[in-house]
């Protein structure tokens, strides 16, 4: 059985990304905001309060929790492009998942977010020479990582959360709704 904690498996850093798999990657961030508005078109509020799996998040805290941790990896590319090799601050990504809004607030407030953000994020990308997706930030745990490896990173995250919704979704039998949120 897959762990359904990782339902397309755990990210594996890729040694190297060439230009064609870069341009998937980020063609697979600008996809996101769509594929998670239709992942979770007429869920009700019940719905969105499911968690995608025992002891795991629920639909809403994964909606909301999308925007906040790629708004993190914008500011981090931002950094990397600016500054020469910074330290980035981590965050407590489980603890911002439990504070009030994301456990309440509407997620049409972070589809729209999402949209926003990865509409500016990919402009950013697509103009990015190649040689600068190998400008690196450190990360206090994780070390020394490139831009490079952070595109794969954030296009498999985006992919692993949708499948904790779409597989949920398949799961429960819930059919998804022809009209989409605002």
């Amino acid at each position: 059985m897959t762990d359904p904690r990782y339902p397309i498996g755990k990210f594996q850093a890729p040694a190297r990304v060439t230009e064609a798999e870069r341009a998937a990657f980020v063609d697979q961030i600008a996809a996101l905001p769509g594929e998670i508005r239709q992942a979770v078109s007429g869920f009700d509020d019940a719905q969105l309060d499911t968690p995608y799996r025992d002891g795991g998040w629920t639909v809403r805290q994964v909606v909301h929790h999308v925007p906040d941790s790629h708004l993190n990896a914008y500011t981090r590319f931002k950094l990397a492009l600016t500054e020469d090799t910074p330290t980035i601050k981590t965050y407590e990504e489980a603890q911002w998942a439990e504070l009030p809004e994301a456990r309440s607030a509407p997620i049409g407030v972070s589809l729209a977010l999402l949209e926003a953000l990865h509409q500016r994020w990919v402009l950013l990308l697509r103009v990015l020479a190649p040689g600068q997706f190998a400008r690196c930030f450190r990360h206090p745990d994780l070390g020394l990582m490139t831009l490079d490896q952070q595109v794969a990173m954030y296009a498999w995250h985006g992919r692993h959360h949708l499948a904790h919704i779409a597989g949920l979704r398949t799961r429960m039998g819930w059919q998804p709704s022809r009209t989409s949120l605002p």
